[in-house]
């Protein structure tokens, strides 16, 4: 018999950038089933896995999130789970509450950045403390990065005593090397470019990630203003959703900072915009592994990130990119003048980027780690092996 693996997640959009790599392969190891809010748009993609919608909402709500708990321990008590894994913060909590609650024998959450670091007086201590009972309360608790790892246990979240486990070299998935493939993309990059009114000699840098503060959209806008300024041929495909609505309103506010902007949305298919792209930015405030860097690399495309836990083991500073410090605009719109001026050490870069996802970061290398793991902690509480 198959082990019965629930993965939980708070929003729909963590199923296609975070899970599908995972989703493709599991069914032929274990029953699994994804829950979260809205994710059974994405069953026709994933026939072998059954999705449960639950409402569990980013945005804390005592009444909505009670609502959520009650509606997972009602699913874990009929479902009988062998695992629960959860992944985001929201989900990672009303999920270890309910898989203690409702003995399910394994329970997992995976850490990708901490809501808490931005966050300052009483809310920081409080999503500090939802961290913290995660971690308590779960039998095994995991984080895509070896420098989250270093940072949790630094704040006394770790597994007696000692850094919270990470799967390889990290990342929640890795990369689907056939997927983001530049070759096999040339004719979509050439449509796309097209589409967008791109030049063969613009020089494309690209921000793929929600568009919040947090993830430096902002910071993006800003430092990419200045150096459009200076470099005409220089423009930015600004892609992902609007969360919050802080875009919509800085358009209004700072029309001038879209200048140059190619503004998109969510998109589905984020390889054939990196395909285009010449430098991927990501200056963002707290971070899980950052899978989009990985995924730019295997399109040989490298990376400006903050140096923060997360990126600075997704990018290997002054190898597959450059990390500067968080929040320094002026440092980031040097380093985009730089890559802009120095186009074989941007070729190297890229080059090197690639090579480290080839041999560290494929998707068939994440999932058979993550297999064993589960096989692994499913025997040790007395529940045998999957067929």
């Amino acid at each position: 018999m198959k082990l019965k693996v629930v993965r939980v997640v708070t929003a729909s959009y963590v199923v296609p950038w975070h899970l599908s790599n995972t989703l493709k392969r599991i069914p032929e190891d274990f029953e699994v089933c994804v829950v979260g809010q809205d994710v059974s748009k994405n069953q026709s993609a994933y026939p072998n896995v059954k999705f449960v919608d639950i409402d569990i909402n980013r945005k804390t709500s005592v009444i909505a999130d009670a609502m959520a708990l009650f509606a997972l321990c009602r699913l874990f008590y009929l479902h009988k789970p062998d695992i629960v894994h959860s992944v985001m913060p929201k989900a990672g909590l009303l999920t270890a509450l309910a898989g203690f609650i409702c003995r399910v024998p394994v329970r997992i959450h995976t850490f990708t950045g901490q809501t808490w670091v931005a966050k300052v007086g009483f809310s920081r201590h409080l999503f500090y403390l939802f961290d913290w009972l995660i971690n308590a309360i779960n039998t095994d608790c995991l984080t895509d990065s070896f420098s989250q790892s270093d940072f949790l246990s630094k704040h006394h979240i770790s597994h007696a005593g000692q850094p919270l486990p990470v799967l390889l070299k990290g990342s929640l998935s890795g990369v689907d090397i056939e997927r983001f493939n530049l070759h096999s993309l040339n004719g979509e990059a050439a449509l796309l470019r097209a589409k967008l009114r791109l030049e063969p000699d613009d020089f494309i840098f690209s921000y793929i990630a929600r568009k919040t503060r947090a993830k430096g959209a902002i910071d993006t806008l800003r430092a990419f203003s200045i150096v459009s300024a200076k470099f005409k041929k220089a423009r930015l495909l600004f892609v992902g959703p609007d969360e919050d609505g802080a875009i919509a309103e800085l358009r209004k506010s700072n029309p001038e900072l879209f200048d140059n902007v190619c503004d998109i949305g969510h998109v589905n298919d984020h390889e054939v915009y990196l395909a285009i792209t010449d430098v991927l930015c990501l200056p963002s405030y707290r971070e899980g592994f950052g899978s989009i860097v990985i995924d730019a690399a295997a399109m040989s495309v490298p990376a400006i990130g903050s140096r923060i836990p997360g990126l600075t083991d997704s990018v290997v500073d002054g190898q597959t990119g450059m990390l500067f410090p968080a929040g320094d605009v002026n440092e980031l719109v040097r380093l985009m003048i730089y890559f802009i001026g120095h186009p074989r050490i941007r070729q190297e870069m890229g080059d090197k980027a690639k090579m480290r996802v080839d041999e560290f970061f494929s998707a068939d290398r994440l999932y058979s780690s993550l297999k064993h793991f589960y096989m692994d902690r499913g025997q040790l509480a007395g529940l045998g092996s999957s067929s």
